[in-house]
C-alpha cells in the first residue's frame, strides 16, 4: 500500500489520542463499524504505542497508523508496535530518510509552497496540510493545484463536520484529517455507539 492508496480507503482520517489503551480495541471497532477504517494513533499520549499494538493484533480491518512524530526513533517505536503508516507535523531530513527506510506510506505535514516542494523533492507527494485552517485553508489549497498539481493533501487541524465536505470537494485533497470522530467525553463513557454513529456520518461526507 502506498500513501495515495492510504488516503483513499476513508474520506476522513480520525486523530486520536488514547489516554486508556484498554478502550483502544473497542474504538478501532467502532470507527470501522462506520465506515473508518484509516486511524491516526497519535503520539501525544503514554498509552499510543500500546493502543497501536493492540488494534493492529485484534481489529484486522482497521488500519493503524502512528501520528505526531517527529524523530526517526519515534518512527522505529511505532513501527515496532505495528503501525501501517505515519504521519508528522513538519519535516527533517533525518525523518525522511527514516520514513523512506521503513517502507510504510508517510505523510509530512507542510504549511508552506516551499515545504510542499521540499517534501516533494525528497519522494512524498502525498502530504498533510497542518494546521490547515490557520495557513488558509481551502483557499490556499486552490490556490496551490495549479502550480502544485502533482501533490495531494490530507488538510488536518480546523477541521470539522461543518467544513470537511468543501474540503473533500478540491481537486487536490484525498481525505481529511480531524478529532470530532472521537469526543473525549464519548471516549470517557466508552459510548461506542456515538463514535460508530459520527464515522457514518463522516463517510457520508464524501458523497454530498
Amino acid at each position: 500500500m502506498n500513501a495515495l492508496e492510504l488516503i483513499e480507503l476513508s474520506p476522513v482520517m480520525p486523530v486520536i489520542v488514547v489516554r486508556d489503551p484498554g478502550t483502544a480495541v473497542d474504538l478501532a471497532r467502532a470507527l470501522v463499524a462506520g465506515g473508518i477504517r484509516t486511524l491516526e494513533i497519535t503520539l501525544r499520549s503514554a498509552a499510543a504505542l500500546d493502543a497501536i499494538a493492540a488494534i493492529q493484533a485484534q481489529v484486522p480491518d482497521a488500519v493503524v497508523g502512528v501520528g505526531t512524530v517527529r524523530t526517526p526513533q519515534q518512527l522505529d517505536a511505532a513501527l515496532r508496535a505495528g503501525a501501517r503508516f505515519g504521519i508528522s507535523p513538519g519535516l527533517t531530513e533525518n525523518l525522511a530518510r527514516a520514513a523512506r527506510d521503513s517502507g510504510i506510506p508517510f505523510l509530512p505535514g507542510v504549511s508552506t509552497a516551499s515545504e510542499a516542494m521540499r517534501a516533494a523533492e525528497l519522494g512524498f507527494l502525498v502530504q498533510k496540510l497542518f494546521p490547515a485552517e490557520a495557513v488558509g485553508g481551502e483557499a490556499l489549497l486552490k490556490a496551490w493545484h495549479g502550480p502544485l498539481p502533482d501533490l495531494i493533501f490530507c488538510p488536518t487541524g480546523g477541521i470539522h463536520a461543518g467544513n470537511a465536505a468543501r474540503y473533500l470537494a478540491l481537486p487536490n485533497v484525498g481525505c481529511v484529517g480531524g478529532s470530532w470522530l472521537t469526543p473525549a467525553a464519548a471516549l470517557e463513557a466508552r459510548q461506542w455507539e456515538t463514535v460508530t454513529a459520527l464515522a457514518r456520518e463522516a463517510c457520508a461526507l464524501a458523497a454530498d
